[in-house]
């Protein structure tokens, strides 16, 4: 006799929902009427349905959500399990105590995640974001945390005091996270409009940042930043010229600040995240050139992460526990870079 399946819920990964008898049949009937099919669901089959709901802004309800693990447990809503085999965050209380972390990118994606669980853990976090809106709803979800939101654009050099200015005598932490993709262009077709806009957010702004931060950290004698790389920072066949070229300099960047002040208390460390289901923002329409050239290869990329496994790996290196790492580029990529 086969074994009884387990009752799905919406904290069932999409790949356990794939892997049942009725909850295979449910997913295929909607993904057939959006036009598409369960190859479709690949990058994210380790993610919980209720996860890919809430990414997908709207597209995925709650009601059809609910719909589909109703039908899928003969008309019942099995109780939601703490043992279902889904990835759960794991707050640390009391890791951040006493410390002030600058987050850029804090109002979407890894930047959010991030910032959020430095809060829960203790911390002071000054999130950074150019979206007033949506600081305002980071910080209305942490009331019992402190939460100093500041509205600057990173591309603009005289927003850097405002970051400073609001994080006061004392920054222990600096997570650069912002950053922007490109169109995927190759060096001949790649517009300077592109070049530009790439670099500036995702160097010049985390260059200037770090640079004004870092002699606070030296005052003090000690400090950590972590730098947001990529997978594109690891090889040549995961973006456009101008983002792949942009994450290399943030590599460079790295590892040049963690050997000039290795001795003076400050970690400097860079995390390279694969595929990761955060919407971050374009700088244009693909690029048919380079959207051809790397379809093969993009197609090999692990089952994509969650903003929060990310925020995992940054705290990490951000907390003491990441004592005696310093220069690492980390590849939180579920194993994408050793392909």
């Amino acid at each position: 006799m086969a074994p009884e399946s387990k009752p799905l819920t919406a904290n069932s990964p999409v790949g356990e929902w794939l892997a049942h008898p009725e909850g295979a049949v449910l997913l295929r009937e909607l993904l057939a009427q959006a036009g598409t099919d369960e190859q479709a669901l690949a990058p994210v089959r380790q993610l919980p349905l209720q996860q890919l709901a809430d990414l997908s802004q709207g597209a995925l309800s709650q009601d059809v959500v609910d719909d589909l693990v109703l039908r899928a447990n003969g008309g019942t809503m099995p109780e939601t399990s703490t043992d279902d085999a889904v990835w759960r965050e794991r707050i640390t209380p009391g890791r951040f105590d006493g410390k002030t972390v600058v987050v850029t990118g804090a109002a979407s994606g890894i930047g959010r995640a991030t910032a959020s669980r430095i809060a829960r853990e203790g911390g002071r976090v000054v999130a950074v974001d150019i979206s007033a809106e949506r600081l305002e709803a980071l910080a209305s979800e942490l009331p019992d945390s402190e939460v100093v939101t500041v509205v600057a654009d990173l591309t603009d050099a005289d927003h850097v005091q405002r970051i400073l200015d609001a994080a006061g005598p004392r920054i222990d932490g600096l997570a650069n996270v912002a950053g922007i993709s490109d169109d995927f262009s190759p060096i001949h077709e790649v517009t300077d409009d592109v070049w530009e806009r790439v670099f500036a957010i995702n160097v010049d702004g985390l260059f200037r940042l770090t640079r004004a931060v870092v002699p606070v950290m030296l005052a003090a004698e000690r400090g950590s930043i972590v730098n947001v790389a990529s997978e594109a920072a690891l090889r040549g066949s995961a973006a456009g010229v101008a983002y792949t070229a942009s994450k290399h300099a943030v590599v460079g960047i790295t590892r040049s600040t963690a050997f000039m002040y290795g001795p003076r208390g400050i970690r400097v460390n860079a995390v390279a995240p694969g595929g990761v289901a955060t919407g971050i923002a374009s700088a244009g329409t693909t690029s048919e050139f380079g959207g051809g050239r790397l379809r093969e290869f993009l197609a090999l990329i692990p089952p994509i992460a969650a903003a929060e496994h990310l925020a995992a790996s940054i705290t990490f290196l951000l907390s003491d526990d990441g004592v005696n790492i310093s220069g690492a580029i980390l590849p939180s990529d579920n194993a994408w870079s050793v392909q």
